[in-house]
């Protein structure tokens, strides 16, 4: 396949990190992004080129673009982690396949992204477009979250941000493994359709009587995991009024100010503890079966209808500089830019 010299990208206008704190919510591309003609980026040694179908957008790629993620941003550079495309270039079996992947060497923002070819996960034909484009860092994350819950052994665990999507995720596999999930949202027309996805108790956060909501739960069924992407004062609160032994696993910043911990002695005699969760060190720590296992589980889970992807909109490339805040400010769908339009 004949590529072409240059190509069309979402590209980072700053370096490094910003020291901010803002959250994923953005109402402006223009101080972080700009678009861009810039060359097709080159094949390395050990390295596949992918010609994007369709890239998802999650709020760590908000926080990276931000400056306020785990990595350093690449000035010029195409922004984008994770999509789905036809592999194009680079010294691997499935050139001329689709597949997905995480954008280690070139964004996902763009036409072309270049990746570490050991790296592609080779996409089943049954499996829907936005399901593979977005089956790596939200499905991902759920399995692994999940093998933390079956480890604990618990009656069932909390989980707040349950609106979104990978909460949708966790509500399902403790559906489908009786465990009961206790969810937490912020806005109360959210709990009838998480009730009817598996949950077994919804909290609303804004709820006046939330933590007693809370309590009156964990008596019911006792958790032992709070799987956290918010990290507010209300988390705190709960994570605080759980039973012994229980485990705080932090994986997010959607609060902009961090919680005040105000009953620290239970981490010394309720041995209870406070964690973070990362998916690439998590990647790195279980090594490459486990992770080929939940890839088969993840396709399996869509294509059998246990999961689905509830879709805010797909913006093209050409257009998300303007419509990508206004399509990220859907509540409960996932966002995708597709670089073919």
């Amino acid at each position: 396949m004949k590529l072409p010299s240059t190509m069309k990208a979402l590209v980072q206008l700053a370096d490094g990190y910003s020291g901010t704190q803002t959250g994923p919510d953005i109402e402006d591309l223009a101080p972080y992004l700009a678009a861009r003609s810039i060359a097709v980026p080159q094949v390395g040694d050990g390295q596949a080129m992918i010609k994007v179908h369709l890239a998802a957008v999650n709020p760590s790629d908000i926080h990276f673009i931000k400056g306020e993620y785990g990595q350093p941003r690449v000035k010029g550079a195409p922004a984008g982690f994770e999509a789905v495309g036809e592999v194009v270039a680079g010294d691997t079996p499935l050139l001329g396949q689709r597949a997905s992947f995480f954008a280690t060497a070139s964004g996902a923002w763009a036409e072309y992204a270049v990746t570490d070819a050991a790296q592609l996960v080779p996409c089943r034909p049954d499996l829907p477009a936005v399901a593979a484009a977005g089956q790596l860092v939200n499905p991902l994350t759920a399995i692994a979250m999940f093998d933390m819950v079956r480890e604990s052994r618990a009656e069932s665990f909390v989980l707040n941000g349950a609106g979104s999507q990978l909460g949708k995720y966790l509500i399902a596999l403790g559906r489908d493994h009786g465990v009961a999930p206790i969810a937490i949202v912020r806005r109360p027309e959210q709990a009838d359709a998480l009730r009817a996805l598996g949950a077994t108790h919804v909290i609303v956060s804004s709820d006046p009587d939330a933590l007693g909501h809370a309590q009156a739960a964990f008596r019911q069924t006792p958790p032992a995991l709070l799987l956290d992407a918010v990290g507010d004062q209300f988390t705190a609160d709960v994570f605080f009024a759980m039973p012994r032994h229980a485990v705080w696993v932090n994986y997010g910043k959607l609060a902009t100010q961090a919680p005040r911990l105000t009953e620290l002695g239970q981490l010394i005699f309720m041995n209870k503890r406070i964690e973070g969760f990362w998916l690439t060190r998590w990647i790195k720590q279980v090594g490459p079966d486990r992770v080929r296992a939940a890839f088969v589980e993840i396709q399996e889970r869509f294509v059998e209808g246990h999961w689905k992807v509830d879709v805010a909109e797909i913006v093209p490339l050409s257009a998300a500089m303007t419509d990508l805040p206004r399509a990220l400010a859907i509540p409960d769908g996932k966002v995708f830019i597709d670089p073919r339009k």
